[in-house]
């Protein structure tokens, strides 16, 4: 059984939250605010942490910058929850240091799914680095192989969600230059990533089985 992190300063919230795992099977243990969040982590090691973005006195982003600073914590999965829309520099800041998004409102469904790929994903990943590093290929392809796999299906998402904030599929909606800057950089940055991947998947073919990123 999975035990996941639930935070938010919102009793409700977590409340709420905690119900839905627990009736889709998890394990869960409650923090309400960033603060006790990191220090339920001291004694704690979850599977999964769902971090609600929109927090005080300390939000979800520099809560997560405080989770993935720290060694023993900086691998635990991280899905981000917010209700809120997406800029371009949380895009940009911290799209590395999750898994994935969840938009709020969610139903239970769309969460047991999300969060049942991230942990196979992760699992699939483990696999495919230790069959790579038996067959004795360097262990930074390796890690740059893992990480930029989780990356690239993260950034894909992302551009979604942006692609939805912004109305980037009509013409008749403008954004600031700024934005679009942002996100033609955000796209630039993907491309880069996907030819890399599959730089590296040839590299690794015949050991590494191929991932969908």
């Amino acid at each position: 059984m999975y035990t996941i992190l639930v935070v938010d300063d919102s009793s409700f919230v977590v409340d709420v939250f905690v119900t839905m795992l627990e009736r889709g099977g998890y394990r869960t243990v409650a923090a309400y605010g960033g603060e006790e969040c990191l220090n339920i982590l001291k004694t704690l090691t979850p599977d999964l942490i769902l971090l609600d973005v929109m927090m005080e006195p300390m939000d979800g982003w520099v809560t997560l910058e405080h989770i993935k600073e720290k060694p023993e914590t900086k691998d635990i999965p991280v899905l981000v929850l917010t209700a809120k829309q997406l800029t371009t520099i949380e895009a940009q800041e911290y799209g590395i240091y999750i898994e994935d998004y969840v938009l709020k409102p969610t139903t239970p469904r769309e969460l047991y799914d999300t969060i049942e790929h991230v942990l196979n994903r992760r699992q699939t990943l483990k696999l495919e680095a230790e069959a790579a590093k038996k067959a004795g290929f360097d262990s930074a392809i390796i890690n740059e192989y893992v990480r930029l796999a989780k990356t690239i299906e993260v950034n894909r998402r992302l551009m979604k969600i942006l692609e939805r904030a912004y109305n980037l599929n009509d013409s008749k909606v403008s954004v600031t230059e700024e934005i679009s800057h942002a996100i033609k950089t955000l796209e630039t940055n993907l491309q880069f990533q996907e030819t890399r991947f599959q730089q590296i998947k040839s590299e690794l073919a015949g050991t590494v089985p191929p991932v969908a990123p």
